[in-house]
């Protein structure tokens, strides 16, 4: 039963982390003929398309996205809780989960661009996506840090951002540690 809940809540998370990452490249304006962009239209579109009917897709963000990952991740939580039953409360643990989903792309985004920049020297798609979802953040950051002896110190403070609201989480946020 173990290995079936793990399967599931793997499937869930990284479906979820899909859906935001969607959402993310279209914030971003990620070029559409992206071979990744195009992966993430073919998984998402087949569930997405009823919710786009209803919900109408308002800039920057795409809505019906958005509230699919938020139900995902509401039905998520009496999975990884190992509940039968379903509270309220959930709702609420659904939005601390997704709120956490959204920290977590962000770092590995953020250190998938990092350590591709070190080790890989000639641009292809991966590197282009990872420009695009994170160039917008770090352009802020350098605005404040400029370049250190030619070393871009903008990653390392994102991550140091995130550590710090993760931190805030658990000392402020009731449920942040389920999850």
């Amino acid at each position: 039963m173990l290995a079936l809940i793990f399967l599931l809540t793997t499937v869930i998370t990284l479906y979820i982390k899909i859906l935001l990452l969607y959402i993310w490249m279209q914030w971003t304006g990620c070029d559409f003929y992206n071979p990744f962009l195009q992966r993430a239209i073919k998984i998402t579109y087949p569930i997405v398309r009823p919710f786009k009917r209803i919900l109408s897709v308002f800039r920057p963000i795409d809505i019906a996205t958005l509230a699919i990952a938020y139900i995902l991740s509401v039905l998520l939580v009496p999975i990884t809780l190992r509940l039968l039953r379903f509270e309220p409360v959930f709702f609420y643990f659904g939005l601390v989960l997704l709120i956490k989903s959204v920290g977590s792309l962000v770092f590995w985004i953020v250190m998938s661009r990092a350590i591709i920049s070190w080790v890989h020297r000639e641009a292809n798609s991966l590197d282009y996506v990872l420009l695009q979802l994170t160039e917008p953040m770090m352009v802020k950051i350098r605005r404040f840090i400029p370049l250190i002896g030619g070393i871009d110190c903008s990653p390392m403070l994102i991550i140091l951002i995130l550590y710090l609201l993760y931190f805030i989480g658990l000392e402020y946020v009731p449920g942040w540690t389920f999850f």
